[in-house]
């Protein structure tokens, strides 16, 4: 959705009108309606609107000349948090837009506004009334928020480029990031950017600002201590189709969307769900779904399971045959290259599907989190219930497994040393990186502690929490945010819902999510039958491995190495993966660990590390 960045000037000089201008202007390729400031002595705000809503909205805002708002915000819930703010006497209507709901938000509960806020959310609200500054992040980090403290400047945004545009921010890099990077794709730390002077501000935390003192702390944490049980199995499906219907609507206030939709049950749902509720208005709308699939490189049935959903709901389908992609493809184009380093190997593919989604409409649905959201592993859920001494839940589990004809775990005790041992995928551990910089960072250490972690122990499925409460869906939103993408296009995750995800971690895993029993009970009747039952099954082959193996691809086994590379890789000992034949190619399961060092490289030499073109250039 939209842009937003501010900036306070510590030692009280005024605010450089020209300098936030041309840090709102640079954000206007995710905000193009329109792009505001507002400056009062040594704070400003800058504000660049993606309308995506019917409301009406303009910010920066204020509803009283002392508390001021930007910030880039959807609520969920809107009804229920209208009629408390009416009950506390302030004048909104059901027309108001989210941003002014959170403003009165603040002035009725201040900064305990966000126990009150559903919804994705990054914003900041500067009261002069204090002379303090909050910002807030949303519960799962769909939406981004970085900042910089350099001294004499403040500066926050949700575009990572934007802040970097100040002056007063270094391109110095952060170490630490880059190593994160080199061992796992990403960077594990919540708190940190590959920029030494950004921050994050981590999902499900707020930050305040004032007279030098910066705080930052979490507002809310993942429950773990629901429990609900009903009499009546339909009542569970009755709930969860209640539920997931307010999580796709509370997402389609918009005439026009597209669903990134694979031929999956959890992007298909999506599709089914969203078709019955804007038909239920109506109204004119326009729906459609946007596919990638191969042809030729690899075996591929999306495009079939797909069409089936797309031919019954009788809406467009675009596909977009992705087999004469190349590995690394335009990623020497200027400006081409993402604000922080990314593993992606066929990133003019990904920029394809979503320039395709924007052309046509400025809101996506994904299916991002179904997986964990409904998934449950047995084994673990029985250990997880004998290690918490709950007998009686444990014996009501194992009736339940008979019941829908699955067999409890044996071999428990294996299972319980597997368990122990932490039992997760551990990914290869790069054999080249730099020695030096291993030794400098402690770079073995880290691997080792964050690949044996263990699950957390603290729910009846330790997974689900370990994997919501980490960083890898943070990262995800972050990769599908205009601040990336360069495409005025916002992704919205129905799965990602507050009250969804709390109603089935406090539900029984068995038999639910026993290969998404619940989802496919509730979509019984409107998904066609053979996506409905179509097994859980990723794709046949990995396609990037499938073009490793071309010939085309032996360059990538002898890339030009950039000098800063040096500093972390070795490249002498980067394995040759590319046009070797599979049955000797012993890294090709991982190539996503041997192509990080191009994938560095290309960032590094063209993503304008050293200073955003003079930081008066385009956002990347």
């Amino acid at each position: 959705m939209s842009g937003f960045v501010g900036v306070i000037n510590v030692d009280g000089a005024p605010i450089d009108r020209d300098l936030l201008q041309r840090m709102t202007d640079s954000l206007s390729y995710r905000g193009p309606d329109t792009q505001d400031l507002w400056i009062d002595g040594s704070i400003g705000f800058g504000h660049a609107l993606l309308s995506t809503t019917p409301e009406r909205e303009r910010q920066p805002q204020s509803l009283d000349g002392s508390v001021w708002f930007a910030g880039d915000v959807r609520v969920d819930g809107r009804t229920d948090l209208i009629m408390k703010l009416q009950t506390e006497g302030r004048p909104v209507l059901q027309t108001s837009p989210d941003a002014e709901l959170v403003l009165h938000a603040y002035h009725v509960w201040g900064e305990g506004c966000v126990k009150h806020l559903l919804g994705d959310f990054a914003c900041a609200i500067w009261d002069g009334r204090t002379n303090r500054l909050f910002c807030a992040r949303d519960h799962f980090g769909v939406k981004p928020f970085y900042y910089a403290w350099t001294g004499r400047y403040f500066v926050f945004s949700n575009t990572l480029n934007c802040v970097r545009l100040h002056p007063a921010v270094s391109a110095e890099l952060n170490h630490a990031a880059i190593g994160d990077f080199l061992l796992f794709g990403y960077n594990q730390e919540p708190k940190t950017t590959t920029f030494a002077d950004v921050r994050r501000l981590p999902p499900a935390h707020v930050l305040a600002w004032s007279d030098g003192s910066l705080h930052v702390r979490r507002y809310w944490m993942l429950p773990t201590d629901g429990q609900i049980r009903y009499r009546r199995s339909a009542e569970y499906v009755d709930r969860f189709r209640e539920l997931w219907r307010t999580a796709v609507d509370d997402r389609l206030r918009t005439d026009r969307v597209g669903v990134m939709m694979s031929g999956g049950l959890d992007s298909t749902a999506i599709a089914v769900t969203a078709h019955g509720l804007l038909s239920s208005r109506r109204e004119p709308f326009d729906l459609r779904a946007h596919t990638v699939g191969y042809e030729r490189l690899i075996p591929d049935e999306e495009r079939h399971y797909a069409g089936l959903v797309t031919e019954a709901l009788g809406i467009p389908m675009h596909y977009l045959a992705t087999d004469g992609a190349a590995l690394f493809d335009r990623c020497e184009e200027p400006g081409f290259q993402p604000p922080e380093p990314s593993e992606d190997p066929l990133p003019a593919m990904t920029a394809d599907l979503f320039s395709q989604i924007a052309r046509r409409c400025r809101v996506a649905l994904a299916g991002h989190g179904g997986d964990p959201a409904l998934s449950a592993s047995t084994e673990r859920n029985f250990l997880s219930l004998v290690s918490a001494r709950r007998p009686a839940m444990l014996i009501a589990d194992v009736v339940r497994c008979l019941t829908h004809g699955q067999r409890p775990p044996l071999g428990i005790r294996g299972a319980l040393q597997r368990w122990r041992g932490n039992g997760l995928w551990r990914p290869a551990y790069p054999p080249w990186v730099s020695r030096d910089f291993e030794a400098r960072l402690e770079l073995r250490a880290r691997w080792e502690d964050l690949t044996r972690g263990p699950a957390s122990q603290d729910a009846h499925r330790p997974d689900v929490y370990r994997e919501l409460r980490g960083p890898f869906w943070p990262h995800v939103f972050e990769r599908h945010d205009p601040g990336f993408t360069l495409c005025p296009l916002v992704f919205r995750h129905p799965f990602f819902d507050v009250r969804l995800l709390t109603y089935l971690l406090a539900i029984p895993p068995i038999p639910w999510f026993l290969n998404k029993k619940i989802l496919r009970d509730a979509m019984r009747g409107g998904t066609p039958e053979p996506v409905r039952r179509r097994p859980k099954a990723p794709l046949a082959a990995d396609p990037v491995c499938a073009l490793l193996r071309q010939p085309r691809a032996r360059w990538i086994n002898q890339f030009d190495a950039t000098p800063e590379l040096l500093e972390y890789v070795d490249v002498e000992r980067i394995p040759k993966v590319a046009g070797v034949p599979q049955h000797v190619n012993q890294y090709e399961s991982d190539w996503h660990v041997v192509t990080r060092p191009l994938c560095l490289n290309y960032w590094l030499a063209h993503g304008a590390p050293s200073g955003l073109a003079g930081k008066e250039g385009a956002p990347r």
